[in-house]
């Protein structure tokens, strides 16, 4: 059990960060203040979805689960972090403009997807070496 969380922790921090990370840009480009509570009021949409497709994809492919992924692992988590983080938004009186809506599938996609794509290049080049 303890080596399946560290196998995962790693991946799964690799995800918050960025979720963080976009929120982050997001506060920082439109000047907002209350840094931390801000930053916490606009992340915990998204890092719900995010854990919410983490817990859809372990649990459906738990005996072949591979967090590094980019099918399904990747397209579940982005996904979900993007679609349950918008709708969370909305319940929770947040904004949802469709630039947002837009950037935000973009921002993460790329990146909760682009960190699992590299993956194998560096597997692979490791190999090599």
């Amino acid at each position: 059990m303890v080596d399946g969380v560290k196998k995962h922790a790693l991946p799964l921090l690799i995800d918050a960060v960025i979720v963080i990370v976009f929120c982050a840009i997001g506060r920082q480009t439109h000047e907002e203040s209350n840094a931390l509570a801000g930053l916490l009021k606009t992340a915990w949409p998204f890092l719900t979805g995010l854990v919410i497709g983490w817990s859809a994809t372990f649990a459906l492919y738990r005996d072949k689960f591979d967090a590094t992924l980019l099918i399904p692992t990747g397209i579940v988590v982005w996904l979900s972090t993007v679609i349950l983080g918008m709708a969370l938004r909305v319940l929770s009186d947040q904004g949802t403009q469709f630039s947002f809506i837009m950037v935000a599938t973009l921002f993460l996609g790329a990146f909760l997807l682009g960190w699992r794509a590299l993956v194998p290049v560096v597997a692979k080049t490791r190999a090599r070496s």
